[in-house]
C-alpha cells in the first residue's frame, strides 16, 4: 500500500523516518497501516499547531461519521420545518442548501426564502439543532456574482484582472467604440466569458476588437452591471476583468481574503456546520497557484470560532497538500451528465481507492433524485455505500417528493442503509460482493439493530419492434442464469416510446405466461410475487393490478431462456425493456 501523505508544516522529526516507523510496526493490513499514519499525524498536527477540526469532540480524520449522507435541498424560513421532516424521514443527520444566496461575494441571502436575512438562517438552524439535525450551504468560494456590492454600482479595485492598457482619446458618456493603445489581453475570448472592462468607476462590457490598429473596442455597452456611465480622459487605465464561465468576476488576494472572512462570519452568526468550497480552483486569480486556494481555505478557518471548529464538515471542487488539514472530506461525482446509475459512476468508484490511499472519508457524490427514480435506483445506489463505507448526497426537492410516488419508502430506504452502513452491519465479504455494480441488493429491517440482507440477481434485456417479412416471428429470446434456489422469478417490464398490449413470455419452451392488457408509453408492470402484478405510471403511481400465474414462473437453478413477445401499438422506435430478478435467500445482519 502507498500512502499520499499529505500534511506540511515543520517536524519534529524528518516525516520519512515518522512513516518509515509506522509502516515497520503494521505491516498487517492496510487498514491499521491507515490508522497508525492518522495518529501520526494527528499527533503532528496539535504539536505544530495545524488546523485539527473536530466532529462530535472526535479529529474528523477518524470519526466514522466523518463519510455521513447528507440531503441537499432548498429550505427557508418558512419551510424549514417541512424541510427537517423529510431529513428525519430519511434518517440523515444533515441538511443542505444548494443556494441560499442572492449574491456571491457578500453571501446576502435570497430574501424569498430568508425575510429576515441572517437572523432567519440562525432561526431555521436552532430549529434543525433541536432535532439532532444540521444544516449547511453551498458556496462559489471566491466567484462574485454581477449582482453584489463588490461589483455595482461602484466595481471594487480588488477584482481581478488578466491585464490592462490604456485608452488612447477622450471617451464621451455614449462612446460605444473605445481605442486602446494594445489589444493584448482584451481579444481572447476562449475563456473571455463576461467580456468587461473597467475603467475607473465605471464597467463596460464589449462585443469585440477591431481586426488591426488603431486598436477599438467593438460594441461596447457602457455602465453595465448597473455601474454609472462616465465620460474618460486619453490615457486612462482601462483593465480586463478576470471571470469564469459561470458568468461571474473573480477576486485579488486581498479581496479573496475578505471574501473568505465573509463566509466565516456567516457560519459564526447561524451556527452553520457544513460547507463545499465549490470553484475553490477561482482562487488562482489571486496570481499564486494553488497556495491562493490554500490561502483563501485557511483564513476561512482561522475566523472561525471555536465552536463550529468543534464540530463541521467541510469539503471543496479540489483538494491539495495542506488542504488535507481543514476538509473533513472530498465528494466528487455529479449526477447532471446522464442517469441515476450511469453519471459518472466509473469516476465515483476510482475516487474510493483514492480517498482510502489519502486516508479519507469515503464518498460517492451526489445522486438527483427525479420523480422517475425507482427504489432499485435507490437501493443499487446505497449497496455502493455500504460497499465502500462512504457516504452521498441526495437531492432532492420538495415537487420532486410529491411526484414520485415512492418518496416515502425511498426516504425510508435511505435511513435504513446509512443506519445499517454507520453500525457496521456489514461483513467484509458483503462489501466486496456490492462493490460489483452489476450485483443488487434489497435490505428490510427486522428491529433497530437488524435487518435482513438480500442479493439481487438482475438481467436486464430490450425487445425492440422490428420490420419483419410477412410471417415472420417478431420475438425476442433472451437467456439468463438462476445462481440461486428454485424461486418464482420476479421481473419489470416496461413500456418504451410507444404502447404495447399482450405480452407473451415462454420459459424454457415449457411454462407459458400471457398477460392480456394494454400499457401505455413510460408505464410499468412490477412483479413481486404473488398471484398480482402492478402496473405504474412513470412517477411511479399506481394505476391498476393483474393477475399472473406464479406457476408459470417458477424456475430451478440454472440457466433459463424466455421467448419474449408483445403487440406493438406505436411507432418504429417502440420497445419493450424487460427485467428478470432473482433473489438470494437472506442474509441476517446486526449493528456492531
Amino acid at each position: 500500500m502507498n500512502i499520499e501523505l499529505i500534511v506540511w508544516g515543520p517536524y519534529p522529526t524528518t516525516i520519512s523516518e515518522i512513516i518509515g516507523e509506522t509502516v515497520g510496526v503494521v505491516r498487517g493490513t492496510d487498514y491499521a497501516m491507515g490508522i497508525q499514519a492518522l495518529e501520526t499525524i494527528g499527533a503532528i498536527e496539535m504539536e505544530e499547531g495545524l488546523p485539527h477540526p473536530m466532529i462530535d469532540g472526535e479529529w474528523g480524520k477518524k470519526i466514522p461519521s466523518a463519510s455521513a449522507a447528507y440531503l441537499i435541498m432548498g429550505f427557508g424560513e418558512e419551510d424549514i420545518e417541512e424541510a427537517l421532516a423529510m431529513t428525519k424521514k430519511a434518517g440523515l443527520r444533515y441538511l443542505y442548501h444548494p443556494g441560499p444566496f442572492e449574491s456571491w461575494g457578500h453571501f446576502k441571502l435570497n430574501e424569498k426564502q430568508f425575510p429576515s436575512g441572517v437572523k432567519g438562517l440562525r432561526h431555521c438552524v436552532e430549529k434543525a439543532k433541536t432535532l439532532g439535525i444540521m444544516l449547511g450551504v453551498h458556496t462559489l468560494s471566491n466567484f462574485i456574482t454581477t449582482n453584489d456590492p463588490y461589483v455595482t454600482p461602484v466595481p471594487d479595485k480588488r477584482l481581478a484582472k488578466v491585464g490592462a492598457s490604456i485608452i488612447t482619446t477622450d471617451i464621451s458618456q455614449n462612446q460605444i467604440e473605445i481605442p486602446i493603445e494594445s489589444p493584448e489581453f482584451f481579444n481572447q475570448f476562449n475563456n473571455n466569458h463576461l467580456r468587461t472592462v473597467v475603467i475607473g468607476d465605471e464597467l463596460i462590457r464589449y462585443g469585440g476588437v477591431s481586426e488591426e490598429a488603431p486598436w477599438r473596442l467593438l460594441d461596447c455597452q457602457r455602465g453595465a452591471y448597473g455601474t454609472v456611465l462616465s465620460p474618460h480622459k486619453n490615457g486612462e487605465k482601462i483593465g480586463k476583468l478576470a471571470d469564469h464561465a459561470y458568468k461571474v468576476f473573480l477576486t485579488n488576494p486581498d479581496l479573496s481574503s475578505e471574501v473568505s472572512k465573509n463566509i466565516a462570519n456567516l457560519f459564526n452568526q447561524t451556527g452553520l456546520r457544513q460547507i463545499s468550497f465549490d470553484g475553490l480552483e477561482g482562487n488562482r486569480s489571486t496570481g499564486m497557484g494553488n497556495y491562493g486556494e490554500v490561502l483563501f481555505t485557511q483564513t476561512w478557518y482561522n475566523h472561525l470560532n471555536e465552536n463550529i471548529k468543534q464540530h463541521y464538515i467541510a469539503d471543496a471542487s479540489r483538494t491539495s497538500h495542506y488542504f488535507w488539514h481543514m476538509y473533513t472530506r472530498m465528494n466528487w461525482g455529479e449526477p447532471w451528465y446522464a442517469g441515476f446509475r450511469e453519471s459518472q459512476t466509473e469516476y465515483r468508484l476510482k475516487n474510493q481507492k483514492y480517498f482510502k490511499r489519502n486516508l479519507m472519508p469515503g464518498m460517492l457524490g451526489w445522486f438527483k433524485m427525479t420523480p422517475e427514480t425507482s427504489i432499485e435506483d435507490i437501493e443499487w445506489m446505497l449497496a455502493r455505500s455500504a460497499a465502500f463505507n462512504a457516504g452521498y448526497a441526495f437531492v432532492t426537492g420538495y415537487e420532486t417528493l410529491a411526484e414520485n410516488n415512492h418518496s416515502e419508502n425511498i426516504l425510508k430506504l435511505l435511513g435504513q442503509w446509512e443506519k445499517a452502513r454507520m453500525s457496521g452491519a456489514f461483513s467484509e465479504e458483503q462489501k466486496r460482493r456490492m462493490e460489483d455494480i452489476k450485483n443488487e441488493f434489497h435490505l428490510e429491517t427486522i428491529n433497530k439493530n437488524e435487518w435482513k440482507l438480500y442479493q439481487v440477481f438482475s438481467y436486464k434485456f430490450k425487445h425492440e419492434k422490428k420490420e419483419m417479412q410477412p410471417g415472420e416471428p417478431n420475438h425476442s429470446i433472451f437467456t439468463f442464469e438462476n445462481l440461486t434456489t428454485e424461486q418464482t422469478m420476479n421481473f419489470i417490464l416496461t413500456a418504451v416510446d410507444g404502447d404495447m398490449e399482450n405480452v407473451r413470455m415462454e420459459i424454457d419452451n415449457d411454462k407459458k405466461l400471457f398477460i392480456p392488457m394494454a400499457m401505455k408509453a413510460g408505464e410499468t408492470i412490477k412483479y413481486n410475487g404473488g398471484d398480482r402484478a402492478k402496473i405504474y405510471n412513470k412517477n411511479w403511481k399506481e394505476l391498476r393490478g393483474v393477475n399472473i400465474d406464479a406457476s408459470a414462473l417458477t424456475i430451478s437453478k440454472g440457466e433459463h431462456h424466455i421467448t419474449f413477445d408483445c403487440k406493438f401499438l406505436g411507432g418504429n422506435e417502440s420497445q419493450v425493456k424487460l427485467e428478470v430478478r432473482l433473489i438470494r435467500p437472506a442474509e441476517i445482519v446486526k449493528a456492531n
